[in-house]
C-alpha cells in the first residue's frame, strides 16, 4: 500500500517529544515489510533544509486570511522512507515548535491548517493517491476535516481512508469560533455534533469525528480515554466511536537504545555480561557533582516533562521521607515553572542526595538510564511512555503508577516474573509503599539481578506494533472498495 505520513514532528528532522520517535520509527517498520511509505513534517528553524522540488516550488494554501505559499523541500530517502518537508518560513521559521517563553503561537491554528492543506495539495500532485493517510494529534487533524468537508467530490482521493493517532487527548488544538472561515472552513461546522466544544474550536474533536479509524498508543488507554476521568470531555464522542478505536503500544527503535552498543554511556553491558552497569552508576553520579559515590545506594532515575501530568506533585508530597532514605535520585527535565522550581530547591537543600538539571540533554538521558538502578514515573496519566521501556533494556527497574501504557509494558515482579514495580492508587503513601517494596528487592541481589534480567529481555521493536497498523490499513483499504462497489452498483 502506499501510506502518506502528516505529523508536526518526526525525527532526526524536529522533535519536542515521544511523537517525533514514533514518525521516526513507525514508518521504517511499514517500508520494511513492503509498503511505499513518505512522511510529511514541517520545515522549522531547527530543521536542516533540503531541495525544493521544482514542481512543488509554489504550493497555493487557500486560506480566507489571505492566499498563503508553501514549498516542498526533498528531506531525502531513509530505511525506505521519504520524507518531504513543508517550506512556509512566515509560519515555520521560529524558535520553537509550538510555542515561545512557555506559551502557545497565536496562529498555531492557521500555521497547522496552511501545513495540512500543503500536505494535500501535494499529494495531489502524485501520479497516485496514497490508499492511507495516516495522520497524528492535533496539529494534523484538519487533514480529515478538510478532506471530508473541502475535498468532498475530488476523485483523486476517492479511495483515500484517513488514521488517526491520538498520542495524548490532554492537547486538544482549541480556538475561537472566529477561526472557522479563516482557515477555509464553514461556520456549519461548529456545532456539538461538529467541532464545537464548550464554546471553542476543537480540531482533535474534527480529527476523530472525520477520520475512517482512530487508535491511540496503548490498549488500556484506550479504554481510560472513553471515561470521565481521562476522557478530557471527549469521552463521549471516543465511546460513539469505539467500534473504530483501537490502542496498539508504541514500538520503540532499540538502534539508539541499547546499553550493549551505546555510544553515550560509560560503559557497554548486556544480560550476560552486567560489569558495565556499575561502571555508568559511578559515572552517572560523579557527572551530576557527586565526589564521592556511595554505589551501594540505589539509584533512582526521572527523565521527564516536568508537568503535573507525570505525578510530580506526589514526589513533592514524600519528599522529606524519600530523602531519609539511603538513596540518590537522578532527575533531569524541563517543562512547567512550578515543577522546575520543586527539583531545583529539592536538590538545593539536598545536595548529595537529590541531583537534578533542568534541561534537554540526550547524552544524560541515555546515561541516567544506564546508571540508575531504577526508574520513576508516578504518571497521573501515560498515553504510552518510553523511557519505561529503554529502561527495562538498561536493566534499569522502572517504578510506575498503573496507567496507560504503564500498566501495559510493565508486569509487576512476583520473585520470579514480571518487569518492575506498579501502583494503583494516585497518592503519595502508594507510591512511597512502591518505591520501599522496590528497595526492598534491591537488597535482595540475586531476586534483583532476576528482575532486571527479566526486563533486558523484553522486546517492544516496532514490527510488531507495525502489524496491527498494517492490519486496520488493509481493512480500510477493503472498506474503501466495498463501498465504491456498492455506490457503483446503486448508479450503473
Amino acid at each position: 500500500m502506499r501510506i502518506a505520513f502528516a505529523a508536526s514532528e518526526g525525527v532526526p528532522f524536529s522533535k519536542t517529544g515521544g511523537l517525533a520517535d514514533v514518525v521516526g520509527a513507525l514508518p521504517k517498520a511499514l517500508a520494511a515489510s513492503g509498503h511505499e511509505v513518505q512522511v510529511l513534517l514541517p520545515r522549522y528553524r531547527m530543521t536542516k533544509p533540503g531541495r525544493t522540488l521544482p514542481e512543488s516550488k509554489s504550493l497555493t494554501l487557500p486560506l480566507a486570511s489571505g492566499f498563503r505559499f508553501a514549498a516542498i523541500q526533498d528531506g531525502g530517502e531513509a530505511d525506505g522512507v521519504h520524507t518531504y518537508l513543508v517550506d512556509c518560513p512566515d509560519f515555520f521559521d521560529r524558535e520553537g515548535l509550538y510555542q515561545t517563553s512557555g506559551q502557545d503561537y497565536p496562529d498555531n491554528a492557521l500555521r497547522f491548517a496552511a501545513f495540512s492543506l500543503a500536505c494535500l495539495e501535494f499529494l495531489k500532485r502524485s501520479a497516485t493517491p496514497p490508499d492511507i493517510i495516516h495522520c497524528h494529534d492535533w496539529q494534523t487533524a484538519l487533514v480529515p476535516i478538510y478532506l471530508r468537508n473541502l475535498y468532498t467530490g475530488d476523485g483523486f482521493f476517492e479511495k483515500t481512508s484517513v488514521l488517526f493517532t491520538i498520542h495524548n487527548l490532554g492537547y486538544q488544538g482549541h480556538f475561537p469560533p472566529h477561526i472557522l472561515p479563516r482557515i477555509g472552513l464553514h461556520v456549519g461546522l461548529f456545532t456539538v455534533d461538529g467541532l464545537e466544544f464548550y464554546g471553542k474550536v476543537n480540531l482533535l474533536k474534527g480529527g476523530i469525528i472525520f477520520s475512517d479509524f482512530i487508535t491511540t498508543v496503548s490498549r488500556k488507554y484506550a479504554e481510560e480515554i472513553q471515561t470521565p476521568e481521562f476522557g478530557c470531555g471527549l469521552q463521549g464522542v471516543l465511546s460513539a466511536r469505539s467500534d473504530r478505536l483501537q490502542g496498539i503500544v508504541n514500538g520503540v527503535d532499540y538502534g539508539p537504545w541499547d546499553p550493549s552498543t551505546d555510544k553515550l554511556i560509560a560503559a557497554n553491558y548486556s544480560p550476560e555480561d552486567l560489569k558495565g552497569k556499575e561502571t555508568c552508576k559511578k559515572a552517572l553520579l560523579e557527572n551530576m557533582g557527586v565526589a564521592q559515590p556511595a554505589l551501594d545506594r540505589p539509584v533512582i532515575g526521572i527523565v521527564s516533562r516536568f508537568a503535573r501530568q507525570k505525578g510530580f506533585d506526589l514526589i513533592a508530597e514524600i519528599a522529606e521521607e524519600l530523602m531519609a532514605m539511603d538513596l540518590y535520585i537522578g532527575a533531569l527535565g524541563t517543562g512547567e515553572p512550578e515543577y522546575e522550581e520543586l527539583f531545583r530547591s529539592l536538590a538545593a537543600k539536598y545536595p548529595d542526595k537529590f541531583l537534578v538539571k533542568v534541561a534537554y540533554d540526550n547524552t544524560l538521558a541515555h546515561q541516567i538510564e544506564a546508571g540508575a538502578d531504577m526508574f520513576l514515573m508516578p504518571s497521573r496519566y501515560e498515553p504510552c511512555g518510553l523511557n519505561q521501556i529503554y529502561s527495562m533494556k538498561y536493566g534499569t527497574v522502572p517504578v510506575v503508577r498503573a496507567t496507560g501504557g504503564l500498566d501495559d509494558t510493565v508486569e509487576p515482579f512476583d520473585g520470579k516474573k514480571g518487569t518492575g514495580f506498579k501502583f494503583s492508587e494516585y497518592a503519595p503513601a502508594a507510591l512511597l509503599a512502591t518505591i520501599q517494596q522496590a528497595i526492598e528487592v534491591y537488597r535482595q541481589p540475586k531476586a534483583w539481578r532476576q528482575l532486571m534480567h527479566n526486563g533486558m529481555r523484553k522486546d517492544f521493536s516496532w514490527p510488531s506494533s507495525a502489524k496491527q497498523y498494517v492490519k486496520i490499513y488493509q481493512t480500510l483499504h477493503k472498506d474503501k472498495a466495498k463501498a465504491k462497489a456498492a455506490a457503483e452498483a446503486a448508479n450503473p
